[in-house]
């Protein structure tokens, strides 16, 4: 069959969008979603979404991992399909969807390129010797470093996702360098396996950790990935995060159609 589909990218993390309201591809395997995913054989994507109905949300969000695998919560994702739900008609500014860690609220710019989407609450960070460990709607670590630029994300990365502690439900592994005015963050994702661009709940993690250094209140934070700037607001009362907001860019890169 012949299925359409879109192709966006935020902050440099990409994925493929299925407008699945009507579709006829009713089920999909975990092999097909890989290989769709494919840099060399497919598409190429960190991920992969279906944007299905829902009887109480403007719709629901349903995400894979580039491994084939459904995956937790995307941050970036979910702000490229709010860009795609825009582009469908299905929304207009605002809305709020259904994702796997539940509801969330987000708004678009009036051009449709800038999502700001709300993210979970989060109440406990938990450490791992000088490392933080928490869940922003996907677990993460996160390690404050020096000279980031030059640091091996990939082998560092994948060694402290497969550890004994974590290699049976796997988890994202986020590098912080903190500079003068903002957090620069590089992050290896369980599920892509590998470095990504950009990675919304790993920044907003990072932001989250960084903050227990700061005065509680609400605060701002700007953070450079590989793809570019995002931005991560929240209220912090000394132990609680609340009214959390992932900021930055969801633009479609092209549309397109293959044969399964």
């Amino acid at each position: 069959m012949n299925i359409k589909f879109s192709k966006y990218q935020g902050a440099g993390n990409d994925f493929i969008l299925i407008d699945h309201r009507e579709s006829e591809l009713k089920n999909i395997e975990n092999k097909l979603v890989a290989q769709l995913c494919d840099r060399r054989f497919g598409i190429g994507a960190d991920g992969l979404m279906f944007l299905t109905n829902h009887n109480d949300y403007d719709f629901e969000m349903v995400y894979y991992n580039a491994d084939g695998k459904i995956g937790s919560m995307c941050g970036n994702g979910g702000r490229c399909i709010v860009a795609f739900a825009k582009s469908l008609g299905i929304i207009d500014f605002e809305t709020d969807f259904l994702a796997v860690d539940g509801p969330h609220y987000a708004k678009i710019s009036t051009e449709g390129n800038w999502v700001e989407l709300q993210m979970i609450d989060v109440d406990s960070i938990n450490k791992d010797g000088n490392a933080f460990v928490l869940n922003t709607g996907s677990p993460h670590y996160v390690a404050q470093v020096d000279n980031l630029a030059s640091l091996d994300v990939f082998k560092i990365g994948k060694d402290i996702r497969n550890n004994d502690t974590y290699k049976q439900e796997g988890i994202n592994v986020n590098f912080v360098e903190n500079k003068e005015d903002y957090l620069f963050v590089r992050t290896f994702e369980r599920g892509v396996e590998d470095e990504t661009y950009a990675c919304g709940t790993g920044v907003t993690a990072v932001a989250m950790a960084m903050a227990q250094q700061k005065a509680p209140g609400y605060i701002e934070t700007p953070i450079k990935v590989l793809g570019g700037k995002l931005q991560v607001n929240f209220n912090y009362d000394g132990n609680k995060f609340t009214n959390v907001f992932l900021c930055g860019p969801a633009e479609k890169v092209f549309d397109g159609e293959i044969d399964l």
